[in-house]
């Protein structure tokens, strides 16, 4: 396999990876009266997994060798 197949599959992992951590189980666990800072629970959970699927994609396209 060339680089290219391996970026595009990884690429697409991470989008599956994405769907799953925004699809409602998961939000649904997250959705309670609990805050971190101030912060609601649930709102620091969407930007934490925003932030990690931006950072991986960045890893995997920026990638040299």
């Amino acid at each position: 396999m060339d680089r290219q197949h391996i970026r595009v599959q990884r690429l697409v992992a991470l989008f599956l990876l994405g769907c799953v951590l925004f699809n409602y189980p998961l939000l649904a666990l997250f959705s309670t009266n609990g805050t971190v800072l101030g912060i609601p629970l649930l709102y620091v959970y969407i930007f934490t997994a925003w932030i990690s699927i931006i950072g991986l994609v960045a890893l995997v396209v920026e990638r040299r060798r």
